[in-house]
C-alpha cells in the first residue's frame, strides 16, 4: 500500500505536523515504536497492519480512503476540517467538495487571484493542485483566517456598478445548499464556466439555482445544481475605476468652489 501511488506516508507526516506532534508522542498513542513510524512515514516500511491503520485513522479523524488515496497537504484548511468533522455529503448526495489551496513561506493560506485569461482553463483545473499553485496569490490580512477566499476578475458589465475587470474576493461556501436568496455569489459551472451572480436557492425544491445579475439589461437564468462545481459568497471588489458617483460628487465640488469665488467678488 505504501507505494509511489498511495499518500499514507507524506500523509502521516503532514497531519503530524499539522498537530505540532513528535513522532514520539504519535508513537506512543499508536503504540508502535517511533522507528516505525518513521519508517511508515518515509515509505520505507510495507503497509501496516489493519488495526494500525484504524487507529491512524481514529487519531488523525480522516477517513482510511483519504489517508491512503488523497494528498492531504494539498486540500486547504477549510476542507481538511471539514474532512475532520466527518462531513462527508452535499445537498447532491456526492462526496465532499475538496478543495485545493496554496499557501505561502509562513504556511497561511493565500488568495488566488483567477484573472479573466485563466477563467477558461479554472473549470478544468480547479481541482488540480498544480493548476492551483501556478495562480497569482496575495494576502488580505483583515479577513479571518480560520475561512478560505479566492478572488476572481470580472469580464463584462452584468454586475454594474461593478465594473468589469474588478477583482471579486468571495469566501468558499461548502454546503450548496446554504446560498442564501438574495445574495451574490461567484458560481462555478460546468457549463457557463465562472460567473458572478445574485443567486436565488431553488436547489431543495427544483434542484435548480436563479441566477440575476445586478444590471438589467442581462435577463436571470437557471442552473442545475449538478452542474454547480464551487461557490464563492462575495466579500468585496477591487478597482482601479473611479464610480460615476464620484465623477458627479467631483464636479458639484467645482460648481460649489466657483459659486463661492463669484460671491466673494461681488461682495469685494
Amino acid at each position: 500500500m505504501n507505494s509511489a501511488k498511495t499518500f499514507l506516508g507524506a500523509n502521516i507526516k503532514f497531519l503530524r505536523h499539522r498537530l505540532k506532534r513528535s513522532q514520539d508522542e504519535v508513537a506512543a498513542l499508536l503504540d508502535i515504536k517511533r522507528s516505525t513510524l518513521n519508517s511508515y512515514e518515509n515509505g520505507v516500511a510495507l503497509t501496516p497492519p489493519i488495526h494500525l491503520l484504524l487507529k491512524m485513522s481514529d487519531y488523525f479523524k480522516f477517513s482510511l480512503d483519504a489517508l491512503v488515496r488523497t494528498d492531504l497537504s494539498k486540500i486547504s484548511e477549510y476542507s481538511l476540517r471539514e474532512m475532520e468533522r466527518g462531513y462527508t455529503k452535499d445537498i447532491e448526495g456526492k462526496n465532499l467538495r475538496v478543495l485545493y489551496t496554496s499557501v505561502d513561506k509562513s504556511d497561511r493560506e493565500n488568495i488566488e487571484l483567477v484573472p479573466v485569461k485563466s477563467k477558461a482553463g479554472y473549470t478544468a483545473g480547479y481541482n488540480d493542485p498544480e493548476y492551483i499553485s501556478s495562480l497569482p496569490t496575495f494576502q488580505l490580512p483583515f479577513l479571518q483566517r480560520d475561512k478560505k477566499y479566492r478572488a476572481f476578475q470580472l469580464d463584462g458589465d452584468s454586475m454594474l456598478p461593478i465594473p468589469d475587470g474588478a477583482h471579486v474576493v468571495g469566501e468558499y461556501v461548502q454546503n450548496l445548499a446554504a446560498l442564501k436568496d438574495g445574495s451574490a455569489y461567484i458560481i462555478v459551472t460546468r457549463d457557463e464556466g465562472v460567473v458572478f451572480k445574485v443567486v436565488y436557492n431553488q436547489a431543495r425544491k427544483r434542484k435548480k439555482f436563479l441566477l440575476r445579475s445586478l444590471n438589467s439589461a442581462y435577463k436571470p437564468y437557471e442552473v442545475d445544481v449538478e452542474q454547480v462545481m464551487e461557490a464563492w459568497k462575495f466579500v468585496n471588489y477591487f478597482t482601479s475605476e473611479l464610480p460615476d458617483s464620484y465623477s458627479e460628487l467631483s464636479s458639484l465640488k467645482k460648481e460649489f468652489r466657483a459659486m463661492s469665488d463669484r460671491l466673494q467678488k461681488m461682495r469685494v
